[in-house]
């Protein structure tokens, strides 16, 4: 299991392009295409620092956030966009 950790101002594109496999990278050649996690920031440095943060995380930090907020790890862009 990957975790992506990107910025996005416009969630809703982004997840589209990830599901549709329509970019080649990372999102495509690991198949991520559920929605686990996410976070709104009020300013992009804010995103942009926390990304970086979480970014040098050990995966069971990771898993335990996504755990605090969506135990079920259900695809949270189903009802958002």
């Amino acid at each position: 299991m990957e975790h992506f950790i990107p910025v996005s101002q416009v969630i809703w594109h982004d997840d589209w392009i990830n599901k549709e496999g329509v970019v080649e990278g990372f999102t495509k050649k690991y198949k991520v295409y559920r929605l686990v996690y996410y976070e709104i920031h009020s300013e992009i440095y804010e995103a942009i620092t926390r990304e970086k943060r979480l970014k040098k995380w050990n995966r069971q930090w990771k898993i335990n956030l996504i755990l605090q907020k969506n135990p079920q790890w259900l695809d949270l862009s189903i009802g958002l966009f």
